[in-house]
């Protein structure tokens, strides 16, 4: 119940669950109040609670007024854009690209989270995500292992590789997810992303332009 202040939950759930069983004791016809009554009205409290809490864990842990105090994680679906500024030096050149042009597509449930980051050159899915959350030490991160599939063209100089992000989320004025990532073939690099659309894109938008490093070469070339 990591995805829940679970003794806020609690007291909601319960003082629901009062309501609803106070309801339906006046509304049927029940004169007594005995162990009788409670065994038969009981079933429809949980019937009730199971259908609210399918609707909570599917729709209504979307809403902003629940955050923090009882969802803590933010809503963070739709398309990001950004910049990834690399650490990684082109062999060709001797220099580091200029900032890459990249788009982060995030798809988040209730309990599940993936992410899939694209530019030019590459796409890469997460293969396992999570939250890292910290009030006292404030704390608020996005981290995920990914899997990156560059395409065929460029697979040469850039291999397929696995790696991990970490973010730090930023909802005070613009919400950006700013941090770094480092990878098996020992690269590392930044990343800052800005929240961009609720649409969740999946492919690159051209208009963002060439990678930096296909862009030089070709000029080169």
């Amino acid at each position: 119940m990591k995805n829940l202040n679970l003794k806020s939950f609690l007291y909601i759930l319960l003082g629901i669950s009062f309501i609803v069983f106070y309801l339906l004791f006046i509304f049927t016809d029940t004169a007594v109040f005995n162990l009788s009554t409670i065994v038969k009205i009981l079933p429809r409290v949980v019937t009730i609670n199971i259908i609210l809490i399918f609707l909570f864990t599917t729709y209504v842990w979307k809403w902003k007024r629940l955050h923090p105090w009882l969802v803590p994680f933010p809503n963070l679906n739709g398309t990001w854009k950004g910049f990834i500024q690399s650490t990684w030096e082109d062999p060709a050149t001797g220099r580091r690209p200029a900032p890459i042009p990249v788009i982060l597509t995030i798809d988040q449930s209730f309990i599940n989270i993936s992410c899939v980051m694209r530019t030019a050159e590459m796409t890469s899915r997460s293969v396992s995500s999570d939250f890292i959350l910290d009030k006292v030490n404030q704390v608020k991160r996005l981290c995920y292992t990914y899997d990156s599939n560059p395409i065929e063209t460029v697979k040469q100089r850039s291999p397929q590789h696995c790696g991990t992000m970490l973010f730090d989320i930023i909802e005070v004025n613009d919400k950006k997810l700013v941090g770094g990532y480092w990878t098996g073939r020992k690269t590392t690099g930044h990343i800052e992303v800005e929240f961009w659309k609720d649409e969740k894109l999946d492919s690159y938008p051209s208009e963002l332009g060439p990678h930096p490093v296909s862009s030089i070469r070709n000029n080169g070339s």
